[in-house]
């Protein structure tokens, strides 16, 4: 993905799905009308590499706010659930800037991973929820220069909680890195999704250690 105009050039039908993301962002962070988005170059119906059409970076102060577009149905309903738009979610992340090395490449990196997910549900059909755990089995960070001890991710639901749009509901999952060894204590029975995020809280930050 590259930075590029927040809106696809492509406005026919109408975007109501993508309208009904960025209105409650917008409406969390007042003023930011234009944050810095990520728009993909091809789309992934035009055999683009990227399945999400969109990631955008609202400015929370200590932290960058991520919500990505296309899990969900952007356009017209094209989900066959009457209930939920698309996949039923869109991801979010909130990154903390200490620790960040280059801004624009770290952000590049995030919206990388974003893709990677959205991949495994575009071409596996995996789903992706609230209160679970994503282990990647790497040893290094997944930060730009893998400098940090987060390996993998768990979950939640992102203060924009679920709402509903004219092609269904839209669930805001939020992904917060975890060590190698947090996961694996999550794996093991030993540490609970949520017990885990009550200790380190819900803003991904590349400067923590381990909590286990």
């Amino acid at each position: 993905m590259s930075e590029k105009d927040k809106r696809p050039l492509d406005e026919n039908p109408e975007p109501v799905g993508w309208d009904a993301i960025t209105e409650i962002f917008d409406r969390m962070y007042p003023g930011q009308d234009n944050p810095r988005h990520f728009g993909c170059l091809i789309p992934w119906r035009l055999g683009g590499p990227d399945p999400l059409q969109g990631v955008s970076a609202y400015d929370g102060g200590d932290y960058f706010h991520f919500v990505t577009y296309g899990l969900s149905d952007l356009y017209e309903k094209e989900g066959t659930d009457p209930e939920y738009s698309g996949y039923g979610l869109e991801f979010t992340m909130k990154l903390r800037k200490e620790g960040m090395g280059d801004e624009i490449q770290e952000q590049q990196c995030i919206v990388g991973i974003f893709n990677d997910l959205a991949r495994l549900t575009f071409e596996n059909g995996e789903q992706f929820f609230p209160d679970e755990y994503i282990y990647t089995g790497q040893e290094l960070g997944f930060d730009r220069n893998q400098n940090s001890k987060l390996t993998g991710f768990v979950t939640t639901l992102d203060e924009a909680g679920t709402i509903e749009t004219p092609n269904g509901k839209v669930d805001f999952v939020k992904l917060i890195g975890a060590t190698d060894a947090e996961l694996k204590a999550i794996m093991d029975g030993k540490l609970r999704v949520r017990e885990l995020i009550e200790k380190i809280g819900d803003i991904t930050d590349y400067t923590r250690d381990s909590v286990v």
